[in-house]
C-alpha cells in the first residue's frame, strides 16, 4: 500500500513537471506570437493649446486613432506636458502636434523634444501647429513656417507640386477645397520640399485683424511641405481647420502619408527625370 502511494506521488510530480514545461513553452511561443504582431510604429499625439482652441481637435484625435487601427500603428493621446520626458518619449517613433497653439513647452521639455528629433525620429504638424512656439527658433525651423493671419473660411483651388510623396496621389490639380487658408511668414529654413499650393486667384486672401494685416502670399502660397531636419524628419499640412475635414478620405490619406514618412522614413519615391 505504501509502495503504491509513493508511486502515485512520483507520478503526480511528473505530471506537474510536464504540465509546467508545456505551460512554459506555450508562454514563450505566445510571446513570440505577440511580438510578431506588434504595431509597425508608435505615435505620441499632442493637442495642448495655450491660445486658440480648435473645435476640430476632437475629430482629429478620432481620425488619427482610426488611422492607427487601419494602418496598424499605436497612438497615445496626451495634453499634459508632464509626458515630455526622455523616458516616456523613448517608446515613440513620431510626435504629432494636432492644432496646438502658442507657448506650450518649457525649456526642459524643449530640450527633450530636440533630443527626440536628433535621435532620428519624426514630427507631424497639423494646421495650427504653425501657430505654436513663436519664440523658439529651433521649432520654427522644424515646422518650416510660422502662421501670420488668415481670411474667412473659403473654397479655393489647390495645386499639387509633388504627387510622388506618400498620400499625395489622392489629390489632383485644380480641385476645389474648403479650409481656413493660412498666410505664412517667410520660411524659417531653406530645406523645405513643398507638396501643394493654393491659388489665390480663386479666393479672397485679404485679412485685417487690426494688429495684423495680410493680403496673401502671391503666386506661390504653400499649403503643405516636408523636410529632413536635425537628424529627423518633419511633415506639415495647413489643412485641418474644419471638423468635417477629418472624415474626408483624401485628407486622411494625405495625413497618413505624412505620418508614415515622418515615422519611418519610407514611402518617398525618387524624383523622376
Amino acid at each position: 500500500m505504501m509502495m503504491l502511494s509513493c508511486y502515485a506521488i512520483v507520478y503526480s510530480a511528473g505530471l506537474i513537471k510536464m504540465n509546467f514545461f508545456k505551460t512554459s513553452v506555450l508562454l514563450v511561443l505566445l510571446g513570440f506570437s505577440l511580438s510578431a504582431y506588434a504595431e509597425q510604429f508608435k505615435v505620441f499625439l499632442f493637442t495642448k493649446t495655450a491660445g486658440w482652441h480648435h473645435r476640430s481637435i476632437s475629430a482629429g484625435v478620432d481620425a488619427i486613432e482610426s488611422l492607427g487601427r487601419m494602418h496598424d500603428f499605436d497612438v497615445e493621446w496626451q495634453e499634459n506636458t508632464d509626458f515630455f520626458t526622455d523616458q516616456h518619449l523613448a517608446q515613440f517613433d513620431l510626435i504629432i502636434f494636432l492644432n496646438t497653439t502658442a507657448d506650450i513647452l518649457d525649456d526642459k521639455q524643449q530640450e527633450v523634444f530636440k533630443r527626440f528629433i536628433r535621435a532620428g525620429k519624426g514630427f507631424v504638424g497639423i494646421h495650427s501647429a504653425a501657430d505654436t512656439e513663436y519664440e523658439w527658433p529651433w521649432y520654427g525651423q522644424l515646422v518650416g513656417h510660422y502662421f501670420l493671419i488668415h481670411p474667412q473660411i473659403q473654397t479655393a483651388r489647390i495645386n499639387v507640386l509633388k504627387p510622388d510623396f506618400p498620400g499625395m496621389e489622392f489629390f489632383y490639380d485644380n480641385q476645389l477645397w474648403t479650409d481656413e487658408w493660412y498666410e505664412f511668414k517667410p520660411a524659417n529654413i531653406e530645406s523645405l520640399n513643398y507638396l501643394m499650393t493654393v491659388d489665390e486667384n480663386t479666393y479672397a486672401p485679404a485679412a485685417d485683424w487690426g494688429h495684423t494685416q495680410g493680403d496673401g502670399m502671391g503666386e506661390f502660397h504653400p499649403v503643405a511641405w516636408f523636410h529632413e531636419f536635425d537628424g529627423g524628419r518633419s511633415f506639415y499640412t495647413s489643412l485641418g481647420h474644419l471638423p468635417a475635414t477629418y472624415s474626408n478620405p483624401q485628407f486622411l490619406n494625405h495625413l497618413y502619408g505624412g505620418i508614415y514618412w515622418a515615422a519611418t522614413g519610407r514611402g518617398l519615391q525618387p524624383d523622376t527625370p
